[in-house]
């Protein structure tokens, strides 16, 4: 049996909630860079309160977008129920692109690997659904015969930056950068490609650079 984990005291438990709020907030007005130390001062707690909850800014990330990941793992289950494949594809990245335009942090977020940030179950779950959405589209040939799964980091890295850019002028002008991309990934609009996919392993050391 796992070791029980003891619980907080009341004001220690209100501290961390405290914590994770003030964060959650911080995070979607700034996005991810703002500072520990900022986080704690806008609580009106002292670092170490924060430190003593929150080891590193991976701990405080994970937990502030925990729920985040259920809720990617949910859109990927309905885009699954869906009949047709390519209906289920673009539901699923619409409402995914929809998570990052609201909210500056989870737009950071899916476009680098936080460091030191271990997979939880949502988000190998999430993966696990994510690919296998993919694979429909594309067995169904609707969705171009070359496509993987690691090349819809680059639908979610450009939406990401497309959000930044025009966040201020133009909120929803994503919706139409997504309709661009998703019209280049239909199987009719394919024409041979000139690099090979990236590899798993290949995204992920690009998203821990990106993390920075």
């Amino acid at each position: 049996m796992p070791p029980r984990t003891k619980p907080l005291r009341k004001d220690a438990q209100r501290n961390r909630d405290l914590l994770i709020r003030t964060a959650r907030e911080l995070y979607a007005a700034r996005g991810l860079d703002v500072s520990l130390d900022e986080i704690a001062r806008t609580a009106g707690v002292s670092s170490g309160t924060l430190y003593n909850h929150f080891p590193d800014r991976a701990d405080l990330v994970e937990a502030v977008f925990a729920d985040r990941a259920a809720t990617v793992v949910r859109i990927a289950e309905h885009a699954l129920a869906l009949e047709d494949a390519w209906e289920g594809l673009t539901h699923f990245l619409e409402r995914v692109c929809e998570l990052q335009a609201a909210d500056r942090g989870y737009n950071d977020l899916v476009s680098r690997r936080v460091p030191q940030a271990p997979p939880t179950e949502s988000h190998q779950r999430g993966h696990e659904l994510m690919k296998r959405v993919v694979d429909r589209a594309r067995e169904s040939g609707a969705l171009r015969g070359d496509v993987t799964l690691e090349d819809l980091a680059f639908v979610t890295w450009g939406t990401a930056r497309t959000v930044e850019a025009t966040a201020g002028v133009r909120p929803e002008a994503w919706r139409r950068h997504l309709a661009l991309l998703l019209d280049g990934l239909r199987a009719p609009a394919a024409h041979p490609l000139p690099e090979p996919p990236l590899t798993p392993a290949e995204l992920a050391d690009l998203m821990r650079g990106c993390g920075g």
